[in-house]
């Protein structure tokens, strides 16, 4: 069940906004976090939970997205309004960090 009524312009809009990186770059990282020297994870099962459940988020129509998906979204932005200030530009830190935001689809250097 759909629940676009539910998802303000705000959120929607901030979500875009958190989430600097493309499904593909998402999914390559994901694929390459989850990556050791004796085993590789299945494509769909590659990186965090979190991680997985954004692409699938990026990968929706607005209006296809459920409340489980709104949460998700909720979750991304809080982290990194907790994580980043208001501005979002470029900031190194370390690199682990970097690569926990990262998980999420959001990568600190890529400019807004």
């Amino acid at each position: 069940m759909a629940v676009s009524a539910q998802i303000s312009d705000e959120l929607w809009n901030e979500f875009h906004a958190v989430v600097n990186m493309t499904s593909r770059e998402l999914r390559e990282w994901l694929s390459v976090e989850a990556a050791g020297e004796e085993t590789e994870e299945v494509p769909d099962r590659a990186g965090k939970p979190t991680g997985r459940r954004v692409l699938e988020v990026l990968g929706k129509r607005r209006t296809d997205l459920t409340r489980s998906d709104v949460e998700v979204m909720e979750r991304v932005c809080e982290i990194v309004r907790s994580q980043r200030d208001p501005s979002l530009d470029p900031k190194a830190g370390g690199a682990d960090w970097r690569h926990s935001l990262m998980d999420i689809g959001h990568d600190p250097l890529k400019p807004a």
